[in-house]
């Protein structure tokens, strides 16, 4: 089994247009009930516009969906300026129809009657509700504009990574709760961030059901062989270089299902008592025969 497919007229299609908006309009959906229902009523600011909408509630009192949507439609005249037509295109959707979403949801929890009394079981039980709508948006190839585009405008003007600029506007407005609910409250916030990161991500990539390994070995051969016939998986072969003794070395790579990476870790660990190898989760593998 080759790793890479020879057959270069394979095409890999996209989601319908029409699926992923439908998994946006979901997405949007679930964030907003996880906003209402667990989030707002406990002070638990995740960070981005929403979090900012919370702190203006407990200042002024106004509506959460009706400061998300001033202050996306601020957001995206700003982009227009700063980042340009096509950047803000891609926001627009999203900035228009979450704080609908949050508006169309905000009165569910008198009918639903969930007791969110305890803030660390409704921190932890929203952060993944809203995770999961947050990674159906992103699998989706959308967003919710809000702090993305200052996101971008931040990483544009600072020349820093969007990740950066995540972890600082989003920081910033996660630690300014601390003023408003409270030490305690700021760190139920911290942990449902995570929560919701954490949950996005397996949305959005899935679980792992593939290892990968890439292996340096002096019995090159005989682990080739022994993951080609023991355990009847591909393996590819690059040429490599020693960084520090600069000598040249084969370098396998396999990729085989979680259940049996074990089976060929011990295997290689066998033939070779000085192997070195690096095993990483592989979420999509295509190709081959």
């Amino acid at each position: 089994m080759n790793l890479f497919s020879k057959n270069k007229n394979i095409i890999v299609k996209k989601e319908p247009l029409v699926t992923r908006i439908l998994e946006f309009i979901l997405g949007c959906f679930v964030v907003a009930l996880s906003y209402n229902l667990f989030i707002a009523p406990n002070g638990i600011v995740p960070g981005g516009v929403g979090g900012l909408a919370i702190i203006v509630n407990k200042i002024t009192g106004a509506d959460n969906a009706i400061t998300i949507f001033i202050l996306n439609i601020f957001l995206l005249l700003l982009s227009l300026i700063l980042l340009g037509k096509e950047k803000t295109r891609a926001s627009i959707l999203g900035s228009i129809l979450f704080p609908i979403m949050v508006k169309l949801t905000e009165n569910l929890n008198v009918w639903l009657q969930i007791d969110t009394s305890n803030v660390l079981l409704s921190s932890v039980s929203g952060a993944i509700l809203f995770g999961l709508g947050a990674g159906l948006i992103f699998r989706a190839g959308f967003t919710t504009g809000g702090t993305d585009i200052i996101n971008q405008i931040i990483s544009k003007y600072l020349k820093i990574t969007l990740g950066k600029s995540m972890l600082l506007s989003d920081g910033l407005i996660v630690i300014g709760s601390v003023f408003i609910f409270g030490i305690k409250h700021m760190l139920y916030s911290m942990l449902a961030l995570y929560i919701i990161s954490l949950i996005s991500d397996r949305v959005v990539l899935g679980i792992s059901d593939s290892k990968m390994f890439l292996i340096v070995t002096d019995k090159d051969e005989e682990v080739k062989e022994y993951i080609l016939e023991k355990l009847n998986h591909g393996v590819t072969i690059f040429k490599g270089k020693g960084g520090y003794k600069r000598e040249n070395e084969n370098v396998l790579m396999a990729v085989l299902p979680t259940k049996e990476f074990t089976l060929l870790r011990d295997g290689i660990n066998k033939i070779d008592k000085n192997v070195f190898y690096i095993i990483t989760d592989t979420y999509e593998v295509f190709g081959g025969e």
